[in-house]
């Protein structure tokens, strides 16, 4: 029985009747649409030089790590996009630093007046410092959130101290790239996670911050970000109304305006919820009065 082209595609190891490694020469065509690096060998050493797209003036370019001491992963580019492409089904969420410390807001899409609002979980707490704001597969999410607590609890005990926001970010962007279509050990999945997630936090010296990471593993610091099926107009508005000097009040307002502005439903604080992660209070989820308390000052 003769293989199909698409069972040759999805093969890794598997060659055609021509001889060819289809995902292989997958792979060298998604090389030609990334970051330009180079290579220069002298006598005295080495010297690698790569370009940094900085695809947002509220991207933190400092997070973008075009080159590192070591990198072994493999990724699966279709099966990522498809990830991605997902998540632009999903609820929309905000995620607003500042310096008093960091907003999350996210549309609950309550597809039936039988379903009970304070069943839909999109923004959950880590670590009492640390919260996230999830789009995408919801049962997805919840694998990766374990991971994040299990890692904080992990570092508290071992280190005595809070781990940081950057490092739970890194330890899920680890479970992230876990996958294949192949695995001696049977550790890898069969297909990335189909999730987005705006991690926002305090830390004792770089204080409040938020990353976002994506199906790829991939994970940068913004100073605001949108996910999920409103990102685009989400974001572009961010980029109009966000400045460095933004208070906590500033950012909640902006947060449910954009909301506002992309939602299909009208804004009421049943169909929303929204969380501030500061140095003083930590992780604090606003009640429904609260909501509502700042949804009568839009009008």
């Amino acid at each position: 029985m003769f293989l199909t082209r698409s069972e040759y595609d999805r093969g890794v190891n598997t060659f055609s009747p021509e001889g060819r490694l289809f995902q292989v020469e997958y792979a060298i065509e998604a090389i030609k649409l990334g970051s330009t690096a180079i290579g220069i060998c002298t006598p005295e050493g080495v010297v690698l030089a790569v370009e940094k797209r900085i695809t947002s003036t509220l991207m933190e370019p400092t997070t973008i790590e075009k080159i590192v001491e070591v990198d072994k992963h493999i990724v699966l580019f279709d099966q990522v996009e498809y990830a991605i492409e997902a998540i632009k089904l999903g609820s929309t969420a905000i995620g607003i630093c500042t310096p008093e410390g960091v907003v999350l807001a996210v549309e609950k899409r309550i597809t039936s007046t039988l379903m009970e609002p304070t069943t839909i979980e999109k923004i959950v707490e880590v670590d009492k410092h640390i919260g996230c704001a999830v789009s995408g597969l919801m049962a997805d999410s919840r694998t990766m959130v374990d991971r994040a607590r299990v890692e904080c609890q992990n570092h508290w005990f071992v280190y005595n101290e809070k781990m940081t926001v950057e490092s739970v970010a890194q330890a899920v962007s680890n479970l992230a790239i876990q996958f294949g279509d192949s695995d001696d050990d049977g550790s890898a999945m069969s297909r990335p996670f189909g999730v987005a997630i705006l991690f926002a936090g305090v830390d004792a010296e770089k204080g409040p911050q938020l990353f976002h990471m994506d199906p790829s593993g991939t994970f940068v610091q913004f100073d605001a970000k949108a996910i999920g099926s409103g990102s685009e107009g989400a974001q572009q508005t961010l980029q109009e109304v966000y400045h460095k000097s933004m208070t906590l009040k500033e950012a909640l307002n902006s947060a449910l305006t954009i909301l506002k502005q992309v939602m299909e439903e009208k804004l009421n604080s049943t169909n929303v919820e929204m969380v501030t992660v500061t140095p003083d209070r930590y992780f604090h989820m606003l009640s429904k009065e609260e909501v509502e308390e700042v949804i009568k000052e839009l009008a």
